[in-house]
């Protein structure tokens, strides 16, 4: 076989779930409309969480730092493909290939902690209130925040190292929305089955086990709230667990389906999809999901404009 040297030649080019649709225009007006409501919402969250003092609490910290790594994660991926659609240009070079699956890499990860530490936060409230400001504390939510940051950034950091070691074949064409470790196997000459089984533990393990500490969380709470004697406490922890919930559905769907379901269930198109849900749609949808439902955030949001 012939090996087309990816480290001299001119990159890859990304084939994305723009180029194969029906209705490539609309889907790329669909996509930028989504980008520019997660900016507009997660901009104006984030800024919220950081002028009103009453907001100054773990939960909201907790939730700045969701709607900063959604911001930054759909930057990652929607404006290059949204610009390569409309210039026909979909190349991308090796070094940029490598810089942006280790920023997805890092986004993606420290989201799937932060999640866990949120449903962490939620337990504590409502289960143990009277150990809120203990367990709880500022000390312990930023070293959630640090944890978060600085694991994902470790693993990120290892497997694109790894990944981009491989020789790959001369075609460079990815059958993807932006360079992900999945799609990028494909290409890649040698024999990548120990590698992949590798990449499908870091999966369950950055997943799944997040994903099982907020579910427990969640029982946890359900539990709790359901022997509430009083209705509106009892209403106003279900429309918040049920926020989180939702966000934790869609996030963790999209991710699951592309990370830890085994390699021959895969298809470009379903990939595609499955990208696009939780690295554009999702980070869009987040900011309305909390906000919309809390009084607390909306309160502080018109006394911001207010200002």
């Amino acid at each position: 076989m012939e090996f087309w040297n990816s480290t001299l030649g001119s990159g890859f080019i990304l084939v994305g779930i723009l180029d194969g649709s029906g209705y490539p225009e609309l889907l790329c007006a669909a996509i930028t409309a989504l980008y520019f409501l997660a900016l507009t919402s997660n901009g104006l969250l984030l800024l919220v969480i950081m002028m009103d003092a009453r907001l100054h609490v773990p939960m909201y910290l907790l939730l700045g730092q969701l709607s900063l790594m959604d911001l930054l994660l759909t930057s990652v991926i929607t404006p290059k493909a949204v610009i390569d659609f409309l210039l026909k240009d979909n190349t991308i070079s090796f070094g940029g290939c490598a810089l942006q699956m280790f920023l997805e890499l890092v986004l993606g990860s420290a989201e799937d902690l932060l999640l866990a530490f949120m449903a962490y936060d939620r337990y504590v409230a409502i289960c143990q209130p009277l150990n809120y400001t203990i367990l709880m504390s500022h000390k312990v939510c930023w070293l959630m925040i640090a944890m978060s940051w600085i694991l994902a950034s470790l693993s990120a950091l290892g497997y694109s190292i790894y990944t981009m070691q491989y020789s790959f074949c001369k075609s460079r064409l990815v059958n993807h929305l932006f360079c992900e470790i999945p799609p990028l196997l494909k290409l890649a000459c040698a024999d990548t089955s120990r590698y992949e089984l590798m990449v499908y533990l870091m999966g369950v393990t950055v997943l799944i086990l997040p994903l099982t500490a907020i579910l427990a969380s969640y029982s946890l709470i359900l539990f709790t709230v359901l022997n509430m004697p009083s209705n509106e406490g009892r209403k106003k922890a279900l429309v918040t667990c049920s926020s989180h919930l939702t966000v934790v559905g869609m996030w963790y769907g999209g991710a699951s389906f592309m990370y830890v379901l085994p390699r021959p269930f895969h298809s470009p198109k379903q990939d595609n999809i499955s990208s696009v849900f939780y690295t554009i749609v999702t980070p869009a949808l987040n900011p309305l999901i909390y906000s919309l439902r809390n009084k607390e955030v909306t309160g502080a949001l018109k006394r911001v404009l207010g200002k």
